[in-house]
């Protein structure tokens, strides 16, 4: 019983509460930390190609926990077809932070199908026009390459390429996404 509410407590804290996200056009905090991000913020659609095939995305993007974290939540559906014949459904939850100690962002993505990553942004970067993220571990998956990048189209849209090399293969994996701003 201590354990599930527990478990309970540390699930409902992640979650944001009501009033915390802050929509695009106002202030992202007191210090200009998550300026340069404030574009992703609100709801996406997207268009996903992969070598197993084309897909679907919607994913949120929002200030939580006194904004000092960045949160994105993510589901992608691809449809069955030949190579891939039972489709694929894949959720992530990403969370971003300042890591002051290195005066840099860390992005960590949890995703559904047990893999826990942990990029950081590349100092060549320029947030928000193109942000390169660098795979630093991969919690069950040791030994994985990979890069995640974010480039803005304009003020609704933006490509996102993930290329994933997993331990012992010779050839990646590339996953490219179109964003578009959902308008309500």
């Amino acid at each position: 019983m201590r354990a599930t509410f527990t478990l309970l407590l540390i699930v409902s804290a992640a979650l944001p509460a009501t009033g915390q996200t802050r929509p695009p056009g106002q202030n992202w905090g007191e210090s200009e930390r998550w300026a340069a991000f404030e574009f992703f913020a609100g709801e996406w659609v997207g268009e996903e190609t992969a070598t197993f095939g084309e897909g679907r995305g919607e994913r949120t993007y929002e200030l939580v926990l006194q904004d000092a974290y960045l949160l994105s939540r993510n589901r992608s559906v691809f449809p069955p077809h030949d190579g891939l014949p039972e489709g694929d459904v894949h959720d992530d939850w990403t969370v971003m932070s300042f890591d002051r100690d290195r005066d840099t962002y860390v992005l960590r993505q949890f995703n559904s199908e047990g893999y826990v990553n942990t990029f950081v942004l590349d100092a060549a970067s320029s947030p928000p026009e193109r942000m390169i993220f660098v795979l630093e571990e991969s919690e069950n998956a040791r030994g994985t390459r990979a890069t995640l990048t974010l480039t803005q189209i304009d003020a609704n849209a933006f490509e996102e390429v993930f290329d994933l090399t997993l331990p012992g293969a010779t050839e990646s994996i590339t996953i490219r996404s179109r964003w578009t701003r959902s308008i309500p």
